[in-house]
């Protein structure tokens, strides 16, 4: 099957069709053709009023539940719930039952998404059932294909396990991604602490506790002569923390979460249980600091951060409601509603797709003639409605379902697969 996507402006930074609008021919899996007016023949055509193509997105850190929580998210759902956002590549977390600690936990998630249209790349675990315990055999799980460690969102609290590691994974160029968190100062904290968390009289997540673990992880990067990637850094005392490492030439970088971008903790004036993260929602100071940082490329990457959950978690008064919400469906669709009176589309695209392969060192997709096809073709200025009927992911804790969203996929294509939503 062959695929026409008419006048699509590119979204590739350093190619030369850069910002020009081409058609693009797809055929067995490759960009067989690129100009101005490609005649329609037997292809199919996809068009929209403003198409767009990039190479297919990629995210960092999403949670799944197979093996132990398929009720959450399959390997296979979040395949299709990956797509319908617009990614093609996915690095998932370990936080599994049991964890993904183990070779053959590895080759079970390569083998079982070997046909998948999107990539996926397995993130083992630091520690022994993400405990934050006993370090994990990080050569055997880099050899079986780990592309990276971590407990996911469970802190290391232990800075002689995280020492330990980052002087180990050196002898094999592994990465670490750390959730920096000092739950000790939070005290069964729910939201930001700040103005909104005392006028909804709940306690509050300290951005003292996020800025004290980032502070001790970039002191044992310096002292490892290693680096660490930080995953869902929030406050401006991080991101301040962060610049100076990157300064002083310390192994530093950092994602962020979409939703901290999107939201701020005033919107949890309502009680969203949806809205119910880690790391919390901020408030808008905070936000600030953060999208100058990606503007700045102090942040490296934007992640979905997206973790699914049973209704049962989530439909409990606020306090006791869990903590997470679903999001890789809405990742781009929320970023171009919300954020691009402060970030540019290409900007955006830059940091869902070419920032996250970096920092895991991966290779990085181009869009050209007789390329494998790795692209996502999209409308930015297309609206349409998030709807329960329109949600792929087996979990419905996402916060902006019955919202009308601007930026619509069309279609996906990788491996020789694609995935057209609509055309």
């Amino acid at each position: 099957m062959s695929y026409l996507i008419k006048s699509a402006t590119i979204i590739a930074p350093g190619s030369a069709y850069h910002k020009k609008k081409r058609d693009i021919l797809i055929s067995r899996g490759k960009i067989e053709k690129i100009a101005a007016n490609i005649k329609e023949t037997k292809a199919d055509v996809i068009r929209s009023k403003n198409m767009h193509v990039s190479i297919g997105w990629f995210d960092i850190g999403c949670h799944h539940g197979e093996p132990g929580l398929e009720q959450r998210e399959t390997l296979e759902s979040l395949n299709q719930t990956a797509m319908a956002g617009g990614y093609t590549g996915i690095a998932v977390f370990p936080g599994t039952e049991p964890a993904v600690q183990h070779k053959g936990d590895i080759k079970y998630i390569k083998e079982s998404t070997r046909n998948f249209l999107v990539d996926f790349y397995p993130i083992a675990a630091l520690s022994k059932d993400c405990a934050g315990g006993e370090m994990t055999e990080m050569m055997d799980l880099h050899e079986a294909g780990a592309v990276a460690f971590s407990d996911g969102l469970q802190p290391i609290d232990n800075p002689g396990l995280l020492s330990r590691a980052l002087e180990y994974k050196k002898s094999f160029n592994g990465k670490v991604l750390h959730h920096a968190m000092d739950t000790s100062l939070n005290d069964k904290g729910q939201i930001h602490e700040g103005a909104m968390s005392i006028s909804l009289g709940l306690p509050g997540i300290s951005p003292l506790s996020e800025k004290t673990m980032v502070e001790r992880d970039i002191n044992i990067a310096e002292y490892t002569e290693s680096d660490i990637i930080f995953h869902g850094v929030t406050t401006e005392q991080s991101i301040e923390e962060i610049k100076n490492a990157k300064k002083k030439k310390i192994g530093v970088s950092a994602t962020v979460p979409y939703l901290n971008l999107v939201k701020q903790d005033n919107h949890l004036e309502e009680f969203d249980v949806n809205l119910k993260v880690l790391p919390p929602l901020r408030d808008a100071d905070n936000q600030d600091a953060i999208i100058k940082a990606i503007k700045k490329n102090t942040v490296d990457a934007i992640v979905s951060n997206h973790y699914p959950l049973e209704v049962e978690e989530k439909k409990k008064e606020f306090p006791y409601a869990s903590f997470g919400a679903s999001g890789l469906q809405t990742v781009f669709a929320a970023l171009n509603t919300y954020c691009r009176k402060d970030l540019s589309l290409i900007k955006i695209i830059e940091k869902i797709s070419v920032g996250p392969r970096r920092l895991l060192q991966l290779d990085i997709p181009q869009i050209n003639e007789g390329q494998e096809v790795n692209l996502v073709a999209f409308d930015p200025d297309e609206a349409w409605t998030f709807s329960e009927a329109e949600n792929v992911s087996l979990s419905k804790n996402n916060p902006f379902l019955g919202e009308t969203l601007k930026g619509k996929i069309y279609a996906c294509f990788n491996k020789g697969n694609q995935f057209i939503y609509r055309n």
